[in-house]
C-alpha cells in the first residue's frame, strides 16, 4: 500500500471463534473491504494449543497484510466466568502478536462501536452486519456476526483514528505550551 492508504486489521476475540477484517482507508477517506475471515480453534483441543493456533494464524494474518493499525474490541463481561477467562487469555495473545509485530493497538467498547457505525449503542447483530455492508458497499452482509464484527470495529477505528490523533497532537503541544509557559515564570 501507498502512504496515503492505511490498512487496519479489526479483530473480535473469542475463543472458539475470532473474527477479522483487514481494511483499507485511502486518501479520500474511501474504505475498502480487501478480506475478513474466521480463526476457529477445536473444543476438544487443550487451552494452550487454542491459544497458541489462534496466536500463529494472527501472525500470519499480520504477515500477509502488513496492517499498519490493529483495532480490537474491548469487552465487558455480566457473566460466565469461563468465557471471560478464556477471551482474557485470548485478547492477551493477540496483543502479545500485535505488540511482537510492532503494530499499534486500540481498543472500543462494543456500544462505541454500535453508536459510530449505527447512530445507536443499542443495535443488534443485524443492524450491524447491514450497516457494515452498507459502509463498506458490500454485495452482502459479512457473516457470521464475528466477522463482521470486526469489520465493523475496523470502520470504527478507520472513521475515528484520524480524529483522535489530531486531538492527541494538539493536547501534547498545549502541555508543551504550558511547561514552557510555567518554566518562564519560574525564571521570574
Amino acid at each position: 500500500m501507498n502512504k496515503t492508504t492505511t490498512t487496519v486489521l479489526g479483530i473480535d476475540p473469542g475463543l472458539d471463534r475470532t473474527g477479522w477484517a483487514i481494511l483499507t482507508r485511502d486518501a479520500r477517506s474511501v474504505l475498502s473491504l480487501r478480506a475478513c475471515g474466521l480463526i476457529h480453534t477445536d473444543a476438544h483441543q487443550e487451552l494452550p494449543n487454542r491459544l497458541e493456533y489462534i496466536f500463529a494464524e494472527l501472525q500470519k494474518l499480520i504477515a500477509a497484510y502488513g496492517p499498519d493499525q490493529v483495532a480490537m474490541e474491548q469487552n465487558f463481561f455480566l457473566k460466565r466466568a469461563v468465557t471471560m477467562a478464556n477471551t482474557v487469555m485470548t485478547r492477551g495473545v493477540i496483543i502479545l502478536a500485535c505488540q511482537l509485530a510492532g503494530k499499534p493497538i486500540s481498543f472500543y467498547p462494543p456500544k462505541r462501536v454500535k453508536m459510530m457505525l449505527c447512530g445507536t449503542g443499542t443495535a443488534d447483530k443485524k443492524q450491524v452486519q447491514r450497516m457494515v455492508q452498507l459502509t463498506l458497499n458490500l454485495d452482502k452482509a459479512p457473516s457470521p456476526d464475528d466477522v463482521a464484527d470486526a469489520a465493523a470495529i475496523a470502520v470504527c477505528h478507520a472513521k475515528t483514528a484520524p480524529l483522535n490523533a489530531m486531538i492527541n497532537v494538539k493536547a501534547a503541544f498545549l502541555e508543551k505550551l504550558k511547561a514552557a509557559k510555567q518554566l518562564q515564570l519560574k525564571k521570574r
